[in-house]
């Protein structure tokens, strides 16, 4: 069997929703996340309508132009970095794409937004124990920090 020709990678729009959708169902499932669709779309319903606020890529290929995944990341600021920063909050490839570079080019990509968005870091989180992640990550330049990352939801939890 042959490999797949490489997707194209491109700006998502709102037509890409019920598949975006899908695809974020599935990633938060495997992340033992509760996906909560109801709070979840509008927030990204906005966000691929205001560029000042991050960027959503999809990896597109295929006669049928299927997405094979979807690359989420948003800015912030911080002194540290003199400015804007980013967060990478998610990445993910459908199953029958891994292992063929979507996930770096996705990867790539979003980093690339980023930094031409201002971006002077682009961070990420990952469990400790998932090791593949983490030698994604790390090949790809990412390096932990020696801190620990607290969080504290600010709004009711919905």
């Amino acid at each position: 069997m042959s490999p797949l020709p490489p997707s194209r990678i491109r700006r998502a729009r709102s037509s890409d929703l019920p598949e975006l959708a899908a695809m974020m169902g599935q990633f938060n499932r495997s992340e033992h996340i509760h996906w909560r669709p109801q709070r979840v779309l509008p927030a990204l319903r906005r966000l691929l309508r205001d560029r000042r606020l991050g960027c959503v890529l999809v990896a597109e290929g295929g006669a049928a132009r299927e997405l094979r995944g979807y690359a989420v990341a948003t800015f912030g600021y911080d002194l540290e970095y003199a400015g804007p920063d980013a967060f990478l909050t998610e990445i993910f490839v459908r199953p029958p794409h891994r292992r063929s570079g979507e996930g770096r080019r996705l990867l790539r990509a979003i980093t690339q937004r980023m930094r031409d968005g201002g971006a002077g870091a682009i961070h990420l989180a990952v469990w400790p124990a998932n090791r593949a992640a983490r030698r994604f990550y790390e090949g790809a330049g990412f390096a932990p920090l020696p801190r620990l990352v607290l969080t504290k939801r600010l709004r009711g939890a919905r």
